[in-house]
């Protein structure tokens, strides 16, 4: 008889949740985020109340469900010793096994990821079903070693190598189940495979193919690009455990007048924007922040926004305020005022300031070559050298708040894959007082395509 394992991929993240079924109407749970509304729809699909959430590890990128699944469901949660997590919780050691009624679980150290970090070996038996890895073991790569600073990435980076010899003793046919994947800032490369197995990583893991430990380190920090910011204190919220939300109340946005709006904007508020680009562009509150909702959204506000800042969300009628709710909390952003009720035909109705950012379609760029216009490309730094249009400055996004003030006093198009971090940008740079801000309508394909002038590559 087989063992029923449903994969629960959060798309925005790049990570993966697994929900277990061990045959007698109880379920484990591997590294659920606090968004249980898969978690959830999956165990009443398959009749299961939650007995058991585990985690690898101290997440960076997300708040874990565990204490929320303690809380509602009586869940036994299961995590490492070493990481000294300051709520009830089973502590393994390398080498424990948890009995959970016919399938065990075993715990291996595989530090790397994290210092604390374990994978889960899942035993029916005496046979070695599969091995839920976390950020150890991923396909085609392994999880980035540098979120604990500078001074202990080479010291984490040497770690991962050996955890990943001891990952590829078991035997071949042994599934792997990791929780980063392609689109995780965690490091993971592109595709569309979310588990593998021993063998296959074997045969066609790039880092298992290092000759030695100083090649594995050179390659696997040489992939590493930048993080969100909120993953430096994301860990430590996840060590004391997320509060405790009311079901009742846990996804909901307060509606709020123009006038409480205007006044938390004044007060420190962050007005949040997630409607599409051409919205925004059209008219929006003055100092609004642009983050179009869609998957990546909770990993821009996480980039983007201060740590503990409020938030008032503006929306259009038919954008889920529930989904805008659940990716905020899912990364620690727990203080919603709530929402501009009525959306911005409220703003407008009440006779309100409005701003707007200008789009600009890929024919009508104007020539940075002139010198009377700054283009800046605010892409991630491989996607920047692998294509870009000759002339433009490169500022990642995330580093944009605190470099603002190098570009020059001119007019400037933002630019990025699409316009949705574009948008983003210039959103920034209007709150940092910049006037003469647009932004390209797509990306530098469709300005190559536009003006038949080949892209630029490198840095």
């Amino acid at each position: 008889m087989g063992i029923d394992i449903t994969p629960l991929v959060d798309d925005g993240l790049g990570n993966s949740a697994y929900l277990v079924d061990l045959g007698d109407g109880r379920g484990l749970v591997v590294d659920a985020g606090r968004d249980l509304r898969a978690v959830r729809a999956a165990a009443e699909k398959q009749g299961l109340r939650v007995a058991y959430a585990a985690d690898t590890h101290l997440h960076a990128d997300f708040l874990t469900g565990a204490v929320q699944l303690a809380a509602d469901d009586g869940a036994q949660v299961i995590a490492s010793a070493r990481g000294h997590r300051q709520f009830p919780h089973v502590g393994l050691d390398d080498g424990d096994e948890l009995d959970l009624g016919g399938l065990r679980v075993r715990a291996l150290s595989t530090p790397g990821h994290t210092d604390e970090h374990l994978a889960y070996l899942l035993l029916d038996g005496q046979t070695s079903v599969g091995v839920f890895s976390g950020g150890s073991l991923i396909v085609g790569w392994a999880a980035r070693t540098d979120l604990l600073g500078a001074d202990r990435t080479d010291e984490l980076t040497r770690a991962q190598y050996r955890s990943l010899r001891r990952l590829t003793a078991l035997a071949d046919d042994v599934a792997v189940w990791p929780t980063h994947g392609a689109g995780s800032f965690c490091s993971a490369p592109a595709g569309d495979r979310r588990t593998t197995t021993i063998g296959a990583e074997k045969a066609s893991n790039p880092l298992l193919a290092a000759p030695d430990e100083d090649a594995f380190l050179a390659a696997l920090l040489g992939s590493l690009g930048s993080y969100p910011s909120y993953f430096s204190w994301l860990p430590e919220l996840n060590r004391q455990g997320p509060d405790v939300l009311d079901a009742a109340s846990a996804d909901r946005l307060i509606p709020l007048s123009v006038l409480t709006v205007d006044r938390l904007g004044d007060s420190g508020a962050v007005i949040v924007d997630v409607r599409p680009v051409a919205d925004f562009s059209d008219g929006h509150v003055p100092g609004a922040l642009s983050i179009p909702l869609r998957p990546q959204f909770a990993t821009w506000l996480g980039w983007l926004v201060p740590r503990g800042a409020r938030l008032v969300i503006v929306r259009n009628p038919e954008q889920d305020p529930e989904e805008v709710v659940w990716q905020a909390r899912k990364v620690g952003y727990d203080q919603l005022a709530g929402e501009l009720a009525g959306g911005m035909s409220t703003w407008r109705g009440a006779g309100a300031a409005i701003r707007s950012i200008p789009l600009v379609t890929a024919e009508h760029l104007p020539d940075v070559s002139t010198g009377n216009v700054e283009i800046l490309d605010v892409r991630q730094d491989s996607e920047f050298r692998s294509g870009h249009i000759a002339g433009a400055r490169h500022i990642e996004l995330g580093d944009l708040a605190e470099r603002a003030a190098q570009l020059p006093a001119r007019p400037t198009v933002v630019m990025c894959g699409h316009g949705e971090r574009a948008m983003g940008a210039a959103s920034l740079l209007a709150r940092a007082g910049r006037s003469q801000v647009s932004v390209l309508a797509g990306g530098p394909q469709d300005w190559s395509t536009a003006t038949a002038q080949p892209l630029a590559t490198g840095a």
